[in-house]
């Protein structure tokens, strides 16, 4: 019960940091929330590292994983978040949404060639139902309220008309960073123990807060950039990397006391909640409609066919004999 409410608060929560995220991006730019929202997960992983006691660990942490936390930081929480939020600035994260958690696919295609990992049939067939939800929530047009008739001159033009090529661009980028980030991690704390997950974020949001400071420093366009903050988009970005550093501590959490296949497909609950807080704080710049909603279903589905152990499905549908032989077939 307690991993099922950590994982269900963490779902929660990624979903409040993309609704704070696209409100701040209307007006502001990538580049404003990434200097912001950065720092901020390094400050409250300190503070969790010293209330736990990690921090002393330091000196401790393997070299290997310190390198590699440092590559997660830089792909994850740099360049990752950078694509999610122009993502989110483009096309909304309504439509963005189900692409980004295309990041699923991405982790099992590379947990099969890297770490050696089996794939059952099933769980292909899981990958192609999640792409068939992204194509779906693509074709979601504006809806009739939001969508100006062509006969009539005045009527007022679209809030929101998202760049669909754009938007979908940088939210497959953003996939492909998250997706490959989860196998990094492992290769770095595998060894380690739960609690390394703490220090481990301390190093990857440390090394990440270290590039966007260097940039600052020396590149003049991105500063002034980060200095035309304005002051109401302010909130909204530390509303995020709050919301965010709070998930990540909620899957830590869920992770460290329940197994990850039960852990996973609770979190797919996150594009539920996306669409929940969307309506609530941006339904002005969202792309609301039947398509994003069924998309965004499809996609849960195919995901927690991925995520969850192929025996768990077919015990729990009661599928027998050859049929059962030929969906755990494993891709080795």
């Amino acid at each position: 019960m307690l991993g099922a409410i950590f994982a269900i608060l963490s779902a929660a929560s990624f979903a409040l940091n993309n609704a704070a995220a696209r409100r701040a991006v209307v007006t502001g730019t990538p580049t404003q929330g990434m200097a912001l929202t950065v720092p901020i997960g390094v400050l409250c992983f300190l503070l969790v590292a010293a209330l736990t006691g990690e921090l002393t660990r330091l000196p401790e942490f393997p070299a290997s994983a310190i390198a590699w936390m440092t590559a997660v930081g830089l792909l994850h929480f740099l360049f990752g978040r950078y694509c999610n939020y122009r993502a989110n600035q483009y096309a909304g994260a309504n439509l963005t949404g189900p692409v980004i958690q295309l990041q699923v696919l991405v982790t099992l295609a590379l947990a099969v060639v890297v770490l050696d990992e089996p794939c059952t049939a099933l769980q292909v067939m899981g990958g192609m139902v999640m792409l068939a939800g992204s194509f779906i929530t693509q074709s979601q047009q504006l809806s009739a309220p939001t969508a100006a008739p062509r006969a009539d001159a005045h009527a007022p033009a679209p809030k929101f008309v998202p760049r669909h090529a754009e938007g979908y661009l940088f939210a497959l980028l953003a996939a492909f960073a998250y997706g490959t980030t989860p196998i990094m991690v492992r290769t770095a704390l595998r060894h380690a123990g739960p609690s390394s997950a703490i220090l481990g974020g301390v190093i990857s949001y440390g090394a990440a807060t270290a590039a966007i400071v260097l940039m600052l420093l020396f590149w003049t366009p991105l500063r002034r950039n980060v200095m035309a903050l304005r002051r109401d988009n302010i909130p909204w970005f530390l509303y995020s990397g709050v919301f965010v550093a709070m998930a990540q501590g909620f899957l830590y959490s869920a992770v460290a006391v329940a197994p990850i296949m039960f852990v996973m497909p609770l979190m797919q609950l996150a594009l539920v909640f996306r669409i929940i807080f969307a309506m609530w704080l941006n339904p002005e710049h969202e792309v609301f409609g039947w398509k994003v909603i069924a998309g965004s279903a499809i996609s849960i589905l195919g995901a927690c066919t991925v995520s969850i152990d192929t025996d768990i499905i077919l015990h729990a549908l009661g599928v027998e004999g050859a049929p059962a032989q030929l969906l755990r077939w494993q891709i080795q």
